[in-house]
């Protein structure tokens, strides 16, 4: 599949949203529901110590899927790769499902005693065993880790999906309840990848009429409901239930990134199990929104095991949809971004409003040290080894492309505040901030406008005119111009 711009940023936004609800919920969870307007944020701890920013067993449990199907497809191969990180993952991990322990340690048995790696098949057949001993095995530990399967399938029959989805999930767990809400959450993340419509009965056709409709009820449910009323959520379909109510219950007030955003807090506030339930909306939200409507106060230190970060995850959604597999030295996983056929990449000047912000084109990442520069703000594509000697945490990326066409953007006002916010951000921390594109000729001009007028006061129009002074060749497209004329309709930045 080739997908277009808008596509490309929601398979990017599947990942980083599980993610980003993820680290956001890990904070609250096994709390109890929040009053109504409690600001929920990124603060880490919870009964399991992570850090700010620290995705926990749901995100972690998705690498590995993700980084199996890019590498070898859907394929036996892939679920044993599946299931052998898994049991590598579990032995440190700070919080692993009672659930899905079991089966890990059961599974890990079976392997060691005949003296060979762990299967997939050990791992269902342990699953399979734990149903048979306890009744029951339809816990949300399946469902909160599935969605990396749906950006492998966007070019496939959605009914292909529906039955990977229940594989995938009787690995761990066998009820039919969790593998029905995998394969309709999957299918409704590939939805929203293609089309950006939040659609979860999208799937319903593809089961049994009385399974059909007894998850038509469930989800008639959910919409006239709120999270805070689906308890205990650790069972698959309350979950499931408290993630649609988070992202239904908040639609009708919020579109677009603040839809994203309002959710996902709508979500936490519901309580209990909210870093699963956050993960779950996150990654349909995502599938919806894309990359670019997380906000860039919750991607700044998205981290987790095995050791990655928001870029990593990033790549992981583009590459699976695109469905070429792992591409070396190709965006975005190539090391250097090729810009060497552009002209004027070098231009680099200071702020008219702000000398501690240098504005320039791609070339001036080249003279960070030297002109003593520590955050970067970049608009245009980079590669993984194209910013050098700045800390990950203060390099913010947003995906603009210079176009006037509404197809070529996510949410183009939004994200160009976004952006003129993360500079504001930067300062206040005292840093001194490169803002670039490739020529700083419409994006980083436009973002530099936005930024003069928050700090110098007035009008963006009017700060460009000073912009205009600093950058005589500066000229935003029509689309970016509306935005400083006060006309981009998309909501306004996170507040820095």
């Amino acid at each position: 599949m080739n997908p277009n711009s808008l596509q490309n940023d929601r398979a990017a936004g599947v990942l980083v949203a599980v993610a980003a609800g993820d680290a956001l919920g890990a904070g609250y969870e096994f709390d109890a529901p929040l009053p109504d307007g409690t600001r929920v944020t990124m603060k880490g701890d919870g009964p399991f110590g992570f850090e700010p920013g620290e995705w926990t067993d749901d995100t972690s449990m998705a690498v590995p899927i993700a980084k199996a199907l890019l590498e070898q497809g859907s394929s036996p191969a892939a679920l044993d790769a599946v299931v052998q990180a898994w049991t590598s993952w579990a032995r440190d991990a700070k919080d692993v499902g009672a659930q899905t322990k079991a089966v890990i340690s059961a599974a890990s048995r079976t392997a060691e005693a005949d003296r060979r790696a762990v299967t997939a098949q050990d791992f269902a057949e342990a699953a399979a065993d734990f149903h048979s001993r306890s009744g029951r095995s339809a816990g949300n530990g399946s469902l909160m880790r599935t969605a990396p399967l749906a950006l492998t399938y966007l070019h496939r029959n959605p009914a292909e999906l529906m039955t990977a989805a229940g594989e995938l999930s009787a690995l761990t767990h066998f009820e039919a309840d969790a593998g029905e809400a995998c394969g309709l959450w999957c299918v409704a993340i590939r939805e929203a990848v293609l089309t950006g419509n939040l659609d979860l009965r999208a799937g319903l056709v593809l089961l049994d009429p009385d399974r059909s409709n007894l998850w038509r009820q469930r989800i008639d449910a959910a919409e006239n409901s709120r999270p805070r009323n689906f308890v205990p959520n650790g069972w698959v379909v309350e979950a499931l239930q408290g993630a649609w109510s988070a992202i239904t219950s908040t639609g009708a007030e919020f579109a677009g990134p603040q839809h994203l955003r309002a959710a996902l807090e709508e979500a936490v506030r519901g309580g209990n199990d909210t870093d699963t339930v956050a993960a779950i909306a996150g990654s349909l939200l995502g599938a919806a929104y894309g990359f670019s409507a997380v906000p860039f106060e919750w991607r700044r230190n998205l981290h987790g095991w095995p050791g990655l970060r928001t870029r990593d995850l990033m790549v992981l959604g583009v590459e699976l949809a695109a469905g070429r597999g792992r591409q070396d030295g190709i965006w975005p996983r190539t090391g250097h971004q090729d810009y060497s056929s552009w002209s004027r990449t070098g231009v680099l000047v200071q702020h008219p409003d702000d000398d501690g912000v240098w504005l320039g084109g791609v070339g001036a990442l080249g003279r960070t040290e030297e002109l003593g520069i520590d955050a970067v703000v970049s608009l245009c594509r980079l590669g993984t080894e194209d910013v050098t000697g700045i800390a990950p945490e203060n390099q913010a990326t947003f995906w603009l492309v210079d176009s006037a066409s509404p197809e070529s953007n996510a949410a183009a006002a939004y994200v160009l505040r976004e952006a003129a916010a993360a500079v504001e951000l930067f300062r206040t921390e005292g840093r001194t901030v490169l803002l670039h594109c490739v020529r700083a000729e419409s994006r980083t001009p436009t973002v530099a406008a936005l930024y003069g007028a928050r700090v110098a006061g007035g009008s963006a129009l009017d700060a460009m005119d000073r912009v205009l002074e600093a950058l005589p060749r500066a000229n935003p497209n029509p689309a970016f111009r509306q935005v400083l004329a006060g006309q981009g309709g998309d909501a306004g930045a996170s507040p820095a």
